[in-house]
């Protein structure tokens, strides 16, 4: 049975729904909760398909092949809902990058409740078109983009999700070691820290510590991602997730490396 509060946050904020309401009830009889401490895995059956709710707290999603080659596929955030297979070409881990709360349910139920209710259907529907498109801009990234470009798209993609707008900064507090970010990304520890430390030499970026970013031009960040020039009759703003392309901006930064050097 779920915990009150956290089933309470699941049903407001993720479908508007009040927790007492028919498909509530429904979803509550499904739910598992899990309070994980940073580190600890997600106790996931892997021999079925799983919707899980990150309550609080931030995790990320690995697939693992063999020989032990692991992949980060995603990291998610309070109030995002995962979706992780069950084990096939692949085995799924979630682990908590800092203190979590979770609630899971296995998929195919409670897709059968969802269908139930046009509000809750929606819902699910239009988070939808962000899931993939996050899923298409990290394909682009990873087949095309080069490494400052891979990086400056991540600073990106989580000043919209995580990010703090003071004035004209942008705070990211990052729950995700610099390792955990190559791996999302393709690219090693070390070059994860050339290419901070090339935005932050730009005057693009200023850090602090291991886990705080300051985005101090966004614009610029834009070109050295590599993204698509904005529309003239639109004012500046980021998409969901990864977009990307770059110019003169870049004439300041060092030569673009690629993969995993």
């Amino acid at each position: 049975m779920a915990n009150e509060s956290t089933f309470q946050l699941f049903t407001r904020s993720a479908f508007g729904l009040e927790p007492g309401c028919r498909v509530g009830v429904q979803f509550k009889a499904l739910a598992t909760p899990a309070a994980l401490t940073r580190g600890e895995l997600a106790p996931l059956d892997q021999h079925f398909d799983q919707l899980v709710f990150v309550a609080r707290g931030a995790t990320k999603l690995a697939a693992h092949a063999s020989e032990d080659r692991e992949q980060i596929v995603a990291f998610h955030f309070g109030g995002d809902i995962v979706s992780i297979p069950a084990e096939g070409l692949y085995s799924y881990t979630l682990t908590a990058l800092v203190d979590t709360e979770l609630l899971s349910f296995p998929a195919r139920e409670f897709f059968d409740f969802a269908a139930t209710e046009v509000s809750t259907s929606r819902a699910l529907m239009d988070r939808l078109p962000r899931a993939l498109h996050r899923c298409r801009d990290k394909a682009v990234a990873l087949g095309q983009k080069s490494a400052l470009e891979r990086l400056a798209g991540f600073l990106l993609a989580m000043s919209e999700r995580v990010g703090v707008t003071e004035g004209n900064v942008v705070i990211l507090e990052l729950p995700m070691s610099r390792r955990d970010i190559g791996d999302s990304i393709g690219l090693t520890i070390e070059t994860v820290s050339r290419q901070l430390g090339a935005l932050r030499d730009a005057g693009f970026i200023a850090t602090q510590g291991r886990s705080r970013i300051a985005l101090l031009d966004l614009e610029a960040l834009r070109k050295s991602a590599g993204f698509a020039p904005l529309p003239t009759d639109i004012s500046p703003q980021l998409g969901k997730f990864d977009l990307d392309q770059c110019d003169a901006v870049q004439a300041r930064l060092p030569e673009p490396e690629t993969g995993r050097i």
